[in-house]
């Protein structure tokens, strides 16, 4: 029987190598969705996209390597964010100007710790210099093995805000401060509902540990069927919690230039650009964790929480990350397809609508619960019933329109009573649906 300290020794020497290794799977991942959201956009808007660096680097000995689909892109931006000048504006405050990108990476490099990417692993004795004998027992498959996973996350997540607070306040910019501070606004008033989501998952499976969780579904079905309207609310706040689109108000171009990172350029700017491919990363596999099984997949061998083989951790790694793939695929599709919106319905969303819903579902989720009718089949009946009432009541909250044409008295959309207005041009040539036949009559 294996002490308490062999235990220990095992687990944390199992979890730093899963630390390393994902890390790593992340900021190449992060490297190549870039790649991947530059050609999902040129698909839809009728482009070719990135189609021309390759891996020869100009070398005749690699030329078969040149073009490959323009799959070297992601190394060229590498190289070129490496090369350019790192400049700083005079104005600026160079310490927290060089801490927020510091700030805004390292929470996203970190919060994926507990995801239990593959399980339970019953590892072998294996003799180690230094080190001793380890192993002989069942070990967790994450970065870190910690009852409060759930918390743990919370709380990493919510560190990401003060990277876009500090580079904002930092640059000594306006547009940097204004896209700050909307971030800021936002992200706060996202938590809200993503926090409520979260407690309606909780309440159904009683534990804050993630292997709990996924071995809850893997009883009961997964919690995207028993609760697909937390399940959406839960992607909207993790959307705004990453700033994406149509969230993205903090560095909405047409408006604030960039947003809070105008100023910044080279690895700076690059840590900014990283960090938000490693959030979508991150929440995404969180979304995964909670709705989507984890690792589990129905009746397939090797992906069950009592399979601890070692090509079933593998297994259930590559599942994992192939769910996680797949939403951040959406997410991308979601930034090509919705126009941003406007900052201030942003935040009515968040506090009329979305807010609300969670609460909603949070008191109903309780009820269930404490009724004893927490399986799949009358929670999903319920969700369908929450969503018909909030159907009926939408036609008769009251409504706001702010983009209402003010009646100006004397212009055309309000002209005077003796007033004979004509809003359709007059010339022939703009009048004329034929370009190239002219204004010739057919």
């Amino acid at each position: 029987m294996p002490t308490l300290a062999a235990l220990d020794i095992t687990q944390t020497f199992v979890s730093v190598h899963v630390f390393v290794i994902v890390v790593h799977v992340f900021l190449i991942a992060a490297a190549y969705l870039i790649y991947l959201e530059r050609k999902i956009s040129a698909y839809i808007q009728d482009r070719i996209g990135p189609n021309r660096v390759g891996f020869d680097f100009g070398l005749p000995i690699l030329a078969p390597l040149k073009g490959m689909w323009g799959l070297g892109q992601s190394l060229a931006d590498g190289m070129k964010f490496l090369l350019k000048e790192d400049y700083a504006p005079d104005k600026v405050d160079k310490a927290l100007f060089t801490l927020a990108p510091m700030a805004i990476v390292i929470p996203a490099l970190i919060g994926f710790a507990v995801i239990p990417w593959g399980g339970t692993w019953a590892m072998p004795e294996v003799d180690l210099p230094l080190i001793g004998t380890i192993g002989g027992q069942d070990v967790l498959v994450a970065g870190a093995d910690i009852n409060v996973g759930i918390v743990y996350l919370l709380a990493v997540a919510s560190l990401g805000v003060y990277g876009v607070v500090l580079g904002g306040w930092a640059s000594n910019n306006k547009y940097s401060f204004l896209g700050g501070l909307r971030a800021t606004a936002q992200m706060l008033s996202y938590e809200i509902p993503l926090g409520t989501s979260l407690l309606c998952v909780l309440l159904l499976v009683g534990s804050l540990i993630p292997t709990d969780i996924i071995r809850h579904q893997a009883d009961a079905g997964w919690l995207f069927l028993a609760q697909p309207l937390a399940a959406v609310v839960f992607f909207i706040a993790i959307l705004a919690e990453s700033n994406r689109a149509p969230f993205d108000n903090a560095e909405a171009e047409q408006e604030l230039v960039g947003g809070y990172h105008t100023e910044y350029s080279s690895m700076r700017f690059a840590l900014f650009f990283l960090a938000e491919y490693c959030h979508m990363l991150t929440s995404c596999s969180f979304f995964v964790l909670l709705f989507l099984g984890g690792y589990h997949l129905p009746g397939v061998p090797g992906l069950q929480p009592e399979d601890t083989a070692w090509w079933c951790f593998l297994l259930k790694f590559l599942v994992f990350f192939g769910k996680v793939l797949i939403l951040v695929n959406i997410q991308i599709v979601l930034r090509w397809t919705l126009p941003r919106l406007r900052y201030d319905q942003v935040m009515m969303m968040a506090w009329q609508a979305v807010i609300p819903l969670s609460i909603g579902l949070l008191v109903m989720t309780a009820v269930m619960v404490f009724l004893g009718l927490d399986a799949w089949a009358p929670m999903l009946l319920a969700n369908i019933v929450a969503f018909g009432v909030i159907m009926a009541i939408q036609p008769m909250l009251p409504k706001n329109n702010p983009n209402r044409k003010i009646p100006m008295y004397g212009s055309r959309f309000n002209p005077t009573s003796d007033e004979a207005v004509i809003t359709a041009p007059t010339h022939a040539a703009a009048r004329e649906d034929r370009p190239v036949q002219g204004t010739l009559p057919a």
